[in-house]
């Protein structure tokens, strides 16, 4: 069966993110705290996932390299995204990751008391990601330079689970009609399936859509050409989003339409559990 294979250290399995940072993504995003532009509190949202990730590979004796993950932005230009040490480089392992923070910030974040009401409390936050919010939307050189990196990637693991590419955006396209640049990233296969591609869509309004299965509850023509360049959900994260409360069936896509800031976090996590993890 396709999306079954083991992922190990031996045969690690990656993620790669492609994250807008055009300058539309200086306008606030719904359901951030205080009103945050989209572009600060999605940079939030991806580091506080690379902590998890780190966290889902950590045993006894270390970091274990599960995952390798990569950043590319695009908005100004495209770009590998990550900083610090790992400045230049698309893929880097998750212990690397663990290992490379950029800085570690001290931040105020609310907590249960354990009676029912909330405390400040201060955290260490790492951080490998910056916001940015320049200029155009350039999704189809992103979705160009990820195909490329991907394809190096999968010569050197063949036999891995599928790649999976997140692309968040809160806008059109502003280089060309997106479609073929995606086709090409789906096309790209490891003997144990072909490279998945989900999109989210983050929004200052209301009415979001999750996880469809059709083209109809969504409103325009960008709305529909993004479903249509959304992997189906492979049968492992269709249980883990049935899992999650959401109203799924075989052939709903790896899509959210009107994200908020609640939503993304929940997408990403369904969207990065390993689904035979040894």
């Amino acid at each position: 069966m396709p999306y079954s294979a083991e992922i190990s250290r031996s045969n690690p399995t990656a993620f790669l993110f492609l994250i807008d940072q055009s300058g539309s993504m200086e306008d606030p995003w719904a359901g951030s705290d205080g009103g945050q532009s989209k572009a600060d509190a999605l940079a939030t949202i991806i580091n506080r996932l690379f902590t998890e990730l780190v966290i889902k590979c950590s045993k006894d004796e270390g970091v274990r390299d599960y995952f390798e993950v990569g950043v590319l932005a695009y908005g100004n230009d495209v770009r590998p995204a990550l900083g610090g040490a790992l400045a230049g480089r698309i893929f880097v392992p998750v212990s690397e990751i663990a290992d490379n923070p950029m800085r570690v910030e001290d931040r105020v974040q609310k907590v249960s008391d354990g009676v029912g009401g909330l405390v400040e409390q201060t955290v260490k936050f790492p951080v490998w990601f910056e916001p940015q919010s320049k200029h155009g939307t350039p999704m189809c050189e992103a979705l160009r330079q990820a195909r490329e990196a991907l394809a190096g990637w999968i010569a050197a693991h063949p036999d891995a689970f599928p790649p999976i590419v997140f692309n968040i955006t809160d806008g059109e396209a502003t280089d060309g009609d997106p479609s073929r640049a995606a086709e090409d990233v789906r096309a790209l296969e490891t003997t144990d399936g072909a490279a998945l591609l989900f999109n989210v869509h983050l929004s200052g309004h209301r009415g979001k859509v999750e996880f469809p299965e059709r083209e109809d509850p969504l409103v325009d023509d960008f709305a529909r050409r993004l479903f249509r360049m959304s992997s189906p959900l492979p049968p492992h994260l269709l249980r883990e989003a049935m899992t999650e409360g959401y109203l799924v069936s075989e052939g709903s896509r790896g899509f959210v339409f009107n994200a908020d800031a609640a939503a993304v976090i929940q997408f990403l996590d369904i969207g990065t559990r390993p689904a035979n993890l040894r």
